[in-house]
């Protein structure tokens, strides 16, 4: 069934069905049924947020409030690939 056509209940157990099945579809699926997985993934997300814009996002799963959480200044970057080499 297309995203659209699911109701908001229907389409939050698909999303979660999909998250619990992530690792073992990709460790033990054959290609073809990794990439129905991820396509079919793509397109609930992708109506999950098209239906909730406005969700509540937790502050600290953006980059600035990680920055905030570590003490580093507004401009500066904390991820690992940011640390130069000595």
């Amino acid at each position: 069934m297309p995203p659209h056509a699911l109701s908001d209940e229907d389409l939050v157990r698909e999303l979660d069905q999909l998250h619990r099945t992530r690792a073992d579809t990709l460790r033990h699926g054959s290609d073809s049924a990794l990439a129905t997985h991820e396509v079919r993934t793509e397109a609930l997300e992708a109506e999950y947020v098209r239906r909730w814009p406005d969700r509540d996002v937790d502050p600290a799963r953006t980059r600035a409030g990680r920055r905030a959480e570590h003490g580093a200044p507004a401009g500066t970057d904390t991820s690992p690939a940011s640390e130069e080499s000595p």
